[in-house]
C-alpha cells in the first residue's frame, strides 16, 4: 500500500520525536551503531504506520507509542525486510537466543599491520591463554599468501562475505570457499602450534 503525500507528511512530522526517543533508548551505543539502530527504528516505525493507515486507524497514530513499538521490535532483533534466523551468528535474534557475543575487531593497527590485538579475549581464557592466542593469529596471518592475507584481514574485520567479494572482485561462491579453506587452514596451523 502507497501512503498518500498527506500521509507521508504526517510521519515526516512525527519523524523528529521518533528518533529522539531511539537516540534515547540506545544512548549507551557506539556512535556507529546507534545510528544504524535509531534507522532500525525508523524503518520499523514506518511499517507498522503504513499498516495502521492501510486499516484506516491514521486518527489512532502517536509518535510515543509508535516510536516504543519499533524499539522493542528493534530490540528484539526484528528488522524490516529481514527474517528472525537463529543460525546466523551476526544476527542479534541468534546472539540473544544462543547465549553468545560477537565482538567487532575494531582494533587492528594500520601502522604496524598488527591482529594479535584484536583477538577478543574469552572471560573463560587466562592470560596465557589470551596472550598465545594474540601470538598465533599474528603468525597465522603472517604465513597467508599476501593476496589471501588480505581477504582473510577483510574478514576478519567482520566483512560479509558479499561486501568483501565486491572488494575483491571476485564471486560470493569464492569468498565462502576461501572462508572453508581460512577455516581449515587455521585448524592445521593450531596443531602445528599443538605439537610444537
Amino acid at each position: 500500500m502507497k501512503c498518500t503525500s498527506e500521509q507521508n507528511e504526517f510521519f515526516m512530522s512525527m519523524l523528529p520525536q521518533l528518533q529522539d526517543q531511539a537516540r534515547f533508548a540506545f544512548r549507551k551505543e557506539r556512535s556507529g551503531r546507534r545510528q544504524e539502530l535509531i534507522a532500525e527504528v525508523v524503518a520499523n516505525a514506518f511499517v507498522a504506520f503504513a499498516r495502521l493507515v492501510e486499516r484506516g486507524l491514521i486518527n489512532a497514530i502517536y509518535p510515543t507509542p509508535l516510536a516504543q513499538y519499533a524499539i522493542r521490535q528493534v530490540r528484539e532483533g526484528r528488522r524490516v525486510g529481514a527474517k528472525l534466523n537463529n543460525r546466523d551468528v551476526s544476527s542479534e535474534y541468534a546472539q540473544r537466543e544462543k547465549g553468545f557475543i560477537v565482538e567487532r575487531l575494531d582494533r587492528f593497527d594500520v601502522q604496524d599491520g598488527e591482529w594479535r590485538e584484536v583477538v577478543v579475549e574469552s572471560r573463560e581464557a587466562g592470560p596465557a591463554d589470551t596472550a598465545a592466542a594474540r601470538l598465533d593469529i599474528g603468525e597465522w596471518f603472517a604465513r597467508l599468501p599476501k593476496g589471501k592475507r588480505r581477504i582473510a584481514e577483510t574478514l576478519g574485520t567482520g566483512e560479509t562475505t558479499k561486501k568483501a567479494a565486491k572488494r575483491f572482485r571476485v564471486s560470493p561462491g569464492r569468498i565462502s570457499q576461501l572462508r572453508r579453506e581460512f577455516q581449515q587452514n587455521w585448524d592445521e596451523f593450531q596443531g602445528d602450534v599443538g605439537q610444537g
